[in-house]
């Protein structure tokens, strides 16, 4: 909450408002927003941008998994927000064969990441190389979660997608 103080004269006498402002974006953590090209330094660390790293909030994690899709790039969710979604999958009845499967080709294929006090995580080779991915990569926001893109991947997909955003606005109910 932002309180607005202001001075005010009025009749030669001194008046102070309160007016109490609603801060639009308290409490809104997790909206990954734009799109950035980054470089991974020599040792293969991709640096978050600072406004991402502040919408993942506590705890300081990414989780980071090859996309669903097949389409070959990544996925990274903030931890608490991937905690959310692993609680489906703890609720899984052992005897559930397509949700265990799901489980553990997840948790083989991904990854905890923590950032260092520059803002840097280091992927591991396998997901690097599932997306393609060496000096360039392309941060792209999907609100809840954002994407790690090969850039010329990402131009080409973002390309040929552009004309179905209207469809696809109409089948969320945007």
């Amino acid at each position: 909450m932002v309180y607005c103080v202001a001075r005010v004269q009025h009749c030669g006498a001194q008046v102070q408002l309160n007016e109490k402002k609603e801060n639009v974006l308290e409490g809104v953590q997790g909206l990954f927003m734009g799109d950035f090209t980054h470089s991974m330094d020599p040792k293969k660390r991709l640096t978050i941008p600072s406004e991402w790293r502040e919408s993942a909030g506590a705890p300081h994690g990414l989780y980071v998994l090859p996309d669903l899709e097949g389409r070959g790039f990544l996925i990274v969710f903030p931890a608490r927000e991937m905690v959310r979604r692993l609680q489906s999958i703890r609720n899984l009845s052992i005897a559930d064969v397509k949700g265990r499967q799901f489980a553990r080709m997840l948790g083989s294929r991904s990854q905890l990441a923590s950032w260092d006090t520059a803002g840097r995580i280091r992927i591991n080779d396998s997901l690097l190389e599932h997306a393609k991915l060496s000096d360039q990569i392309a941060l792209v926001g999907a609100i809840d979660h954002f994407e790690l893109w090969n850039p010329e991947l990402w131009k080409r997909d973002n390309t040929s997608r552009g004309a179905d955003l209207g469809e696809a606005a109409r089948y969320v109910g945007f």
